[in-house]
């Protein structure tokens, strides 16, 4: 399976050994629940897939490589005690607990959560001395004396062989009390991953023409050279930021992360034409619309269509590049709109009718700004003990410090507000207030005049404002995606350009949400007619095949 579906199965595991019964006990006995055991080529992800199960699904994940550990270190420390047997004292050998057990319960003790992930790496590569231990841990999921605590599902992986001299192989005995999954190395399934996380789109076109380079593992003499998923992912992020520093991106750069001399220099002859055609076919103008206003722009465009594959493709992948990140944007926006309007919730619910704290919040002697401020305060201790018990995933940590910025400068617009100041500002903002209203933002029937300071009326007016220039953005990135159909249409029709990029639009989750959420009419009449298409090559497929 690829490593999409592994992931999965890892999700369907978890569920299902930490379901529990009527009685409150786990219906997969704790003793039947097998480690998972994932076999598959170095760089492919599956440290990378633990971390998101584990933030997807709020537990626990305790990560360990364990060629890094000695026996001692799996096991604990040796040490002397006293014991009494038949009437007489002994001495007897005990250990101290594992480091790997302790740290299990240490990781509890941070984030409360008493169920998560134990995974270790490399566990097939492990060194004779502690062999015998990993096959004991495997077999009964204790080290030395000490148990992994209920409530963790023990996940493991290796390479196969071929990758690895280090490798030794299970027995029968051990294999028999594991679940294994052999995970393939597969495009498709690193797509959907990079372009949901912002893989630089110089990366997406090149493995769009040259899918042999994905992953590749060749020899020559004593050498091995050697390209992979992570290598791929890693380079996306150092190019992103070279660029951002103004930083050359060339051969020398990109064979520290793709170890094969010849892909690397296929891949940077690729970058400087990409950076061309971005220039050349101005892609900034053809979002915007002015490319097709332009003459001389549009008769350049035009040569396109007698292009070689590649050089179109390479500007499907441009334009492509450019809209998903805007539909990222959107989808990130949304969702700190939408975590900060469910803290101003609780604001409001302190609050009167008249936008000022209610009796019992005035009893304690709450002012508008003492709740918003206590709200934001418990908001960022929350956030703070998520992360450092690692419980937040990537994408959650970015939202988390993007709501934070969002707070701040609301803060900052209610320092020295008289009531209703901001207020009266908002409620002539009818574009403003429309949009709080359709992202649901909480509403006064009224606000308060006199010096009490702010009032509830303007932090609803603040955060009306920044909805209106998030809709402002939606709109924009709307009609982006509107005028790069019409520059398509344009110089290639309906051909297989257009399916190719409709296509990889569809392939995009934040792409699909947007369209679901802000509607448009470009898209959906474009995904229309090649679908009709569809269809009536199929029934003339089928008519064809009556005749014969």
């Amino acid at each position: 399976m690829n490593i999409k579906e592994a992931k999965q199965e890892v999700e369907n595991t978890i569920r299902a050994y930490l379901y529990k019964d009527e009685t409150g006990a786990y219906a997969i006995p704790v003793e039947k629940q097998r480690p998972l055991l994932l076999i598959g080529p170095p760089g492919i992800g599956k440290t990378a897939i633990m971390e998101q199960v584990a933030a997807e699904m709020h537990i626990n994940l305790v990560s360990y490589t364990i060629t890094h550990h000695t026996r001692q270190s799996a096991i604990g420390l040796p040490f002397i005690s006293k014991r009494d047997y038949g009437g007489r004292e002994y001495s007897v050998t005990e250990y101290t607990m594992s480091e790997i057990i302790a740290s299990v319960y240490d990781q509890i003790a941070r984030s409360g959560v008493k169920e998560g992930i134990l995974f270790l790496d490399e566990i097939n590569c492990v060194s004779e001395t502690l062999a015998p231990t990993m096959l004991q841990f495997l077999q009964y999921k204790t080290f030395g004396t000490h148990r992994v605590p209920d409530g963790f599902v023990i996940v493991t992986a290796g390479n196969p062989p071929q990758y690895n001299k280090s490798v030794r192989d299970f027995d029968i005995v051990t294999l028999d009390r594991v679940r294994k999954i052999v995970i393939d190395e597969d495009f498709d399934a690193f797509r959907e991953y990079a372009v949901a996380n912002g893989v630089h789109g110089a990366v997406l076109g090149y493995l769009a023409i040259h899918h042999e380079d994905f992953y590749r593992i060749r020899t020559e003499a004593e050498d091995r050279f050697f390209v992979t998923a992570r290598g791929w992912e890693d380079l996306s992020r150092v190019i992103l930021v070279y660029e951002k520093l103004g930083l050359s991106v060339d051969k020398k750069l990109c064979v520290q992360y793709l170890q094969d001399p010849e892909t690397a220099e296929r891949f940077a002859a690729y970058y400087e034409l990409w950076n061309k055609y971005r220039t050349v076919y101005h892609i900034p103008e053809i979002l915007s619309g002015e490319a097709l206003a332009n003459s001389t722009w549009v008769r350049q465009a035009e040569g396109l269509s007698g292009a070689p594959f590649d050089e179109k493709l390479s500007i499907l992948s441009l334009l492509s590049d450019a809209l998903n990140a805007e539909f990222r944007t959107y989808a990130e926006e949304k969702r700190v709109a939408g975590t900060v309007f469910g803290l101003l919730k609780q604001v409001k619910a302190a609050c009167g009718v008249d936008g000022l704290p209610n009796a019992a919040a005035r009893a304690k002697g709450e002012t508008v700004r003492s709740l918003f401020d206590g709200t934001v305060s418990a908001y960022r201790k929350d956030l703070k003990k998520q992360n450092d018990a690692r419980m937040l995933s990537r994408d959650e940590i970015r939202v988390g410090a993007l709501t934070q910025k969002v707070l701040e400068e609301m803060g900052r617009g209610l320092s020295g507000a008289g009531a209703g100041a901001l207020s009266t500002a908002g409620d002539g903002d009818q574009a403003g207030q429309a949009a709080a209203a359709d992202a649901g933002a909480p509403a006064d029937d009224s606000a308060a005049q006199g010096s009490f300071g702010p009032t509830f009326a303007d932090i609803r007016a603040l955060f009306a404002a920044r909805e209106k220039a998030r809709a402002a953005h939606a709109q924009e990135t709307g009609d982006h995606l509107t005028n790069t159909f019409a520059f398509l249409d344009r110089i290639f029709g309906e051909g297989q350009e257009m399916v190719l990029f409709l296509t990889e639009l569809s392939r995009n989750a934040a792409c699909l949400q947007f369209v679901n959420e802000c509607g448009n009419d470009a898209y959906y009449h474009y995904n229309k007619l090649l679908l009709l298409k569809d269809r009536e090559d199929s029934l003339r497929q089928e008519i064809a095949a009556m005749k014969l």
